[in-house]
């Protein structure tokens, strides 16, 4: 029997109460469901900030446990959310970590925007540039708006909302399957 596709969940928010983190945590009980085994990453506030000159052997370790997590992922599902019109600078900072290496080019990626309607755009805008200068592949069934209030959360950090978790498991379902 073989495993089932590991999806890296990655949040841009370094808030533990964040929208960002609740859609993650919900993607990650849905995971199994939809055939997925889903993993979130923590690691956003231990990556140094990114300067080429170290991104050089030996990498600082924070640095390879990203590397090496994006390797073993089938694919990515990013929340992140929108600051100051883009992405906010520690999330950047992650994917400029993920420039020099090659774990990431051709790794099926998808994002959730989980912001408000109409907002947003500029975050989603970033992480198609950024993405494409890393080499990762796209998946358009998977970058889906998912506006999420703070009212659909439950005390446990997880959105109950059917209809959210049907769409959560449909995009991990594409990043699984490559589209």
């Amino acid at each position: 029997m073989s495993a089932m596709p590991l999806v890296l969940l990655l949040s841009g928010s370094l808030r533990a109460a964040s929208t960002n983190e609740a859609v993650l945590r919900t993607a990650q009980a849905v995971a199994p469901s939809a055939g997925v085994r889903a993993v979130r990453y923590d690691g956003l506030a231990r990556l140094p900030h990114f300067n080429p000159d170290d991104d050089t052997d030996p990498l600082p370790a924070s640095v390879t446990e990203l590397r090496a997590a994006i390797e073993q992922a089938t694919g990515i599902l990013i929340c992140a959310p929108e600051y100051a019109g883009t992405l906010p600078g520690s999330f950047k900072n992650l994917l400029d970590w993920t420039v020099g290496g090659t774990e990431i080019s051709d790794k099926p990626v998808g994002w959730i925007n989980a912001a408000a309607p109409g907002r947003g755009h500029g975050a989603e805008a970033t992480l198609r540039t950024v993405l494409g200068y890393t080499g990762a592949a796209i998946v358009e069934p998977a970058c889906v708006k998912l506006p999420v209030d703070r009212g659909m959360i439950g005390t446990d950090g997880v959105i109950e909302d059917p209809q959210v978790r049907q769409r959560l498991g449909d995009v991990l379902g594409a990043l699984a399957t490559g589209g």
